[in-house]
Order: C-alpha cells, then sequence, then structure tokens
C-alpha cells in the first residue's frame, strides 16, 4: 500500500518519537511511505531548503496518490489538517491517532466521514497496533477498488 503519513513539522516536533515508530513499522510491513522523511529528527533543517510551493505541490500529489492517509495528530497543524480535510475529499481512508489526554480540533474529533477514524493511545506499542487495525481493515478495500 501507498500510505501518506501526516504529522506536525513547524506546529512542533515534541512527538518525533512516535512519528518514527509510525514510520518505521510501516515500512517494515512493506509499506511506500512517501513521507517518510518527516520522521526524521532533522526535517526541519532540510525542509527549510524547499519552496513553501514546491512543498505544496508534492504533498497534495503525494495525498493523491496515496492509497490511505496516517496522521498522527497530538501537536496541531495547519498542514496536517490540510491534507486530512484533502484525503477526505478524495474518499481516502484516514486514521488520526493521538496521545491520551492531548487537546485535538474538534474539527478532527467531529469529522464523521465514513473513512476517517480517530483513536486516542497510551503507549507507542499501542498506538502501532492501533495503525496496524486499521491499515489491516482498508488494504483489502483499496486493493479490490472498492475505495479509491
Amino acid at each position: 500500500m501507498n500510505i501518506y503519513f501526516s504529522c506536525s513539522i513547524t506546529g512542533g516536533r515534541e512527538d518525533q518519537a512516535i512519528y518514527h515508530i509510525l514510520v518505521e513499522y510501516l515500512l517494515s510491513r512493506g509499506h511506500d511511505v512517501p513521507t517518510a522523511h518527516l520522521a526524521d529528527p532533522d526535517i526541519l533543517t532540510e525542509d527549510s531548503k524547499i519552496d513553501a510551493r514546491a512543498v505544496f505541490e508534492r504533498d497534495v500529489a503525494w495525498v493523491r496518490e496515496s492509497d490511505m492517509v496516517v496522521a498522527e495528530v497530538s501537536t496541531p497543524s495547519h498542514g496536517v489538517g490540510y491534507e486530512i480535510a484533502l484525503a477526505a475529499s478524495l474518499n481516502k481512508p484516514v486514521f488520526c491517532c493521538y496521545r491520551e489526554g492531548k487537546r485535538v480540533s474538534k474539527m478532527i474529533l467531529g469529522n464523521s466521514h465514513p473513512l476517517m477514524q480517530i483513536k486516542s493511545y497510551s503507549t507507542s506499542e499501542e498506538a502501532v497496533a492501533l495503525v496496524e487495525q486499521f491499515v489491516s481493515a482498508n488494504s483489502e478495500k483499496c486493493k479490490k477498488g472498492i475505495i479509491v
């Protein structure tokens, strides 16, 4: 599966360790993750070298080409919200996870799109298990063309 991983960059990197764990899990299962670099601790330095328009065009293309989106939403981010909305508008399955006890936008929590799931986790192991369940539940549908 081609899975777009979305997480905060300029909004804060407090959750970078869990980003890394989730991306490594997806890659270890053979998924293509074009945004794997977002889990790198040096992404702010790398990202500052790229023009904003180029990032926008690249990331929109990656969302369009993806089978599904996995977003870690513990740290608020305009970009992550945009990517989630774009994926939902394209009828892509979207999984949002966040650390238990974090305040998450009601625009995310209240979203009732049928292909969107939002779950909290308390440990990295639980986060991985939730992502695994989501990807597994949606992979066959994507392969069969039930979900475009």
